[in-house]
């Protein structure tokens, strides 16, 4: 069965390229991905962040000239959560997408607060780079 997904976009006026650099590089989710963020560490070659349960390893796609920045969740449970996040060039500026998805059992609420929690996040990004 097809998992339910809601793409939130920010359009940022700035190059792609400099979007991607800043956005691709883990140790800047502490900037504009807080609620993430603030536990990120390299730990051994791995990007660790503390979740409810433990600790959780985020597994990034290798740099690109795509503006690809999809990654992998491994929870503690064992579960992999995929989210797809792109950088998409338009001119001088760029658009960031990322792809939120429902969980199995997700009510609509939790799925509106987890899209609206990426909304923050993408307008913290905007700020940052813009600013």
């Amino acid at each position: 069965m097809a998992t339910e997904s809601r793409h939130v976009t920010e359009q940022i006026d700035r190059p792609a390229r400099t979007v991607y650099e800043y956005a691709a590089d883990p140790a800047n989710l502490a900037h504009w991905a807080p609620g993430l963020g603030g536990s990120v560490r390299l730990e051994d070659g791995r990007w660790l962040v503390d979740v409810p349960g433990g600790v959780a390893e985020v597994v990034f796609v290798a740099r690109n000239d795509l503006g690809v920045m999809d990654h992998e969740v491994h929870l503690p449970d064992g579960q992999i959560v995929y989210i797809p996040f792109r950088v998409i060039a338009d001119g001088e500026h760029s658009e960031i997408v990322f792809t939120v998805r429902r969980a199995p059992g997700m009510t609509d609420d939790e799925f509106d607060r987890d899209a609206a929690s990426v909304a923050t996040d993408l307008a913290t990004l905007k700020r940052i780079l813009e600013g």
